[in-house]
């Protein structure tokens, strides 16, 4: 078995560089050039130029022009910034409603959206209360014993499903289910309640309840969750927050244009 040689990475990720220096020279002013100027302004060889142009056709993210011949940015760039907005403006039509969901809680309140097969934690409220759910933007955690990644997993069909349960399942309490036939049995209750449950299998001492939301398209593309200590939230407790849960995530995906 042979291993890569550090030259060999390192001409890798200098050809990286290289393609993404082309992407940016693009613009609203210029958005289409050729390969001689592309060459000229990034002071590379137009034979490398003209490499890296095919290479970034073939995955979408270059077209070629059949008018002038010269290149311009593909439709899959705009797919993937599509992805990026698309966070960005749940999270911003999000807050009024999350910042009323905490004040009718008391809770810590979350905004998380899939990432692979964990979850991404876009927005965070903390409770007012001393003792409390800390939570941080940005935090990657396991979908599949987080209310809120149970809540996503549970809508969103068959493939991201399978995705999950055949990611790694290793449990972070002593409480984690790990389980993949009683995590399917889990996912079909939570389709019928229509939110998820944690019950300390994320962090122990910690419970949650998440719902989720959906773009004007039906698909579901985050979820809203309110977490707090085991101690004072307990199961019943838990399940009493549904209603006003379900009535938020309702809100919100109403103003992301979806309609039931």
């Amino acid at each position: 078995m042979t291993t890569e040689s550090s030259s060999s990475k390192s001409s890798r990720l200098s050809s990286v560089a290289a393609a993404v220096r082309v992407l940016k020279c693009f613009s609203e002013v210029e958005p289409e050039i050729g390969i001689s100027s592309l060459a000229k302004r990034l002071s590379l060889a137009k034979s490398t130029v003209h490499r890296l142009a095919v290479t970034l056709t073939s995955e979408g993210l270059l077209e070629q022009s059949p008018e002038t011949g010269r290149y311009r940015l593909g439709i899959n760039l705009f797919v993937m910034g599509a992805l990026v907005r698309r966070r960005l403006d749940v999270s911003n039509m999000a807050q009024p409603f999350l910042n009323v969901l905490r004040e009718q809680t008391g809770e810590t309140i979350h905004l998380a959206v899939m990432n692979e097969t964990n979850i991404l934690y876009l927005y965070n409220l903390e409770s007012r209360q001393a003792i409390r759910m800390k939570s941080y933007i940005g935090t990657i955690k396991p979908a599949f014993c987080t209310c809120e990644g149970r809540a996503i997993v549970s809508f969103g069909g068959p493939e991201l499903m399978n995705k999950v349960l055949n990611a790694p399942l290793i449990a972070r309490t002593p409480g984690t289910q790990t389980d993949p036939a009683q995590l399917m049995k889990m996912f079909a209750e939570i389709r019928t309640h229509g939110y998820a449950i944690d019950d300390e299998e994320s962090e122990q001492g910690m419970r949650g309840i998440s719902a989720p939301l959906r773009d004007i398209t039906g698909q579901v593309i985050a979820a809203i969750g309110i977490g707090g200590p085991s101690q004072r939230l307990t199961l019943k407790k838990l399940r009493g927050l549904a209603p006003v849960l379900l009535s938020t995530a309702e809100a919100i995906s109403s103003q992301l244009g979806y309609r039931a």
